[in-house]
């Protein structure tokens, strides 16, 4: 089975954290950290930061990472860390996602996360 190395951001802002809607693909409509694959040459952090300027027209820093995930897709293993981030940007812009929203810890459960993104959610609970 192909492995797909990918990085995660996990936005947080005033107690909130930020979550997109993948607008494409087999995973269309699924919740799910911002981030995308890692490309030959790339540290972790460094697709963090080129994804998250590609995605949302902004600009982070990244942080210590809180989980690397281990899931089994039906066509392929996944791969995924998932790192604290800070937006210094003042705004973000969805360019591929179809929708995003902050949330409290109280509201993590509101949407459909993606299988992998559901064991990060249950580990961010408390976390700010």
């Amino acid at each position: 089975m192909k492995t797909i190395k990918v990085v995660a951001a996990i936005i947080t802002k005033d107690g909130k954290h930020f979550a997109t809607q993948r607008g494409y693909g087999d995973f269309a409509g699924g919740w799910e950290f911002p981030g995308g694959k890692i490309e030959l040459g790339e540290t972790p952090q460094q697709a963090l930061v080129r994804e998250i300027k590609e995605e949302l027209d902004a600009d982070i820093v990244v942080g210590e990472l809180v989980d690397t995930v281990e899931y089994d897709y039906p066509k392929f293993h996944l791969t995924m860390q998932c790192f604290l981030c800070e937006i210094i940007s003042e705004s973000l812009v969805l360019r591929e996602h179809e929708a995003a929203r902050w949330l409290a810890d109280d509201e993590l459960d509101s949407v459909d996360w993606l299988p992998a993104d559901r064991d990060v959610v249950e580990k961010l609970k408390g976390l700010i």
